[in-house]
């Protein structure tokens, strides 16, 4: 007999947590069909194979493994396509969503009067509890900012712990990006019409094990999230975040150029050569860290895919040489043929290094 509600719990070295939070859902959800699926990012510390074990002897247990890749709203996204239940819930393996509040949003969805229900840390007497002052900050500026994209007047549309209906889902999956870790913002921004909800408040709990997620590269996927849906995928946000990056690299670029032919009065080539290199170490740096944070490379893997990145991009590095060289030879101004030379080859290191460092689709 199927569940009727699937628990959804996306998890990265969270084996400390995960049989207590098992323990706290046979308590709350006792005269319950329910299930828990477990979608692992291929944790260090063995979470998965946890998980597994438990499954054995109970049925209800189930475990996603994902090799190479990382994000909550792309795991909430597995998980919920794994399941079959009516119902489903997205929460944390942290222990900091309360688990108490899960019969009163069941007991609500199945009314039929909404289509989503909300944890709510900003409503009555909801609360984010103890949490360190600059991540309540951080917690509320993000709130208020995705609250712009939205129409309706959720007081907490960056919580992680909802329930929804597969039918509503079903209606907007093809619209989700499926980037980052805010997937209530993502599953809120591409409903067309108003969708029918409920926030039912808590209070957030210290995290008892385990380490917060939250990172400059979170923050980075939440305004890659809002950009995107801004502009309503015109824009694919992979290849905003490596024109970005590019910029960065140009600035780089130029800060060597100038700093070794300027300052130092070397020759313009071995200063515009220094610059071409020392900008694509930081592109592919920076281009690791944030724009394929969820492929990203480590160890070996690392500088294997910066030589890699170097000989990809000498065409593109070619090209910036050749251009930026003439350029100067018919009198240019050294910075405006340094920068012409260093977006020329943009287009084609973008196209190759998706497709053979980091191995992802195009856009």
């Amino acid at each position: 007999m199927n569940a009727e509600l699937t628990i959804v719990v996306p998890t990265y070295n969270e084996r400390e947590n995960v049989i207590q939070l098992i323990d706290s859902l046979q308590l709350v959800l006792a005269n319950e069909s329910w299930e828990v699926i477990f979608v692992d990012d291929d944790s260090g510390d063995n979470t998965a194979a946890l998980v597994r074990e438990i499954a054995r002897s109970d049925s209800r247990v189930r475990c996603i493994h994902r090799l190479k890749r990382r994000g909550l709203a792309s795991a909430s996204i597995e998980g919920i396509l794994a399941s079959a239940s009516p119902y489903v819930c997205i929460m944390d393996a942290d222990l900091q969503h309360d688990e108490k509040i899960l019969p009163r949003m069941l007991e609500a969805i199945r009314t039929g009067q909404f289509e989503l229900i909300i944890g709510s840390r900003y409503i009555s007497t909801g609360s984010v509890g103890n949490l360190a002052r600059y991540r309540t900050i951080i917690s509320r500026l993000a709130t208020l900012l995705g609250q712009q994209l939205l129409s309706n007047k959720i007081q907490d549309p960056m919580s992680g712990f909802f329930m929804l209906r597969r039918d509503y889902f079903e209606q907007i999956m093809h619209e989700l990006s499926g980037k980052g870790f805010k997937i209530l913002l993502d599953i809120l921004a591409s409903t067309r019409a108003p969708v029918r909800y409920l926030e039912i408040p808590y209070t957030m709990r210290n995290r008892l094990h385990g380490t917060s997620k939250l990172d400059s590269g979170v923050i980075w996927d939440f305004f890659a999230l809002m950009l995107d849906k801004m502009l309503g995928r015109l824009l694919p946000v992979r290849f905003f975040m490596f024109v970005t990056v590019g910029l960065m690299g140009v600035l780089v670029h130029m800060l060597s150029l100038w700093s070794i032919y300027r300052l130092i009065g070397g020759e313009f080539l071995l200063a515009q050569i220094t610059g071409t290199y020392l900008a694509m170490t930081s592109n592919y740096t920076l281009n690791n860290l944030f724009t394929y944070r969820d492929v990203k490379l480590k160890g070996r893997a690392f500088f294997r895919g910066l030589f890699s990145f170097y000989i990809y991009c000498s065409f593109g590095a070619f090209i910036n040489l050749v251009l930026s060289e003439y350029l100067f030879e018919q009198d240019f101004p050294w910075w405006l043929a340094g920068i012409l030379g260093a977006v020329s080859g943009s287009v084609w290191n973008y196209a190759v290094t998706a497709a053979f460092i980091w191995k992802v689709e195009r856009p």
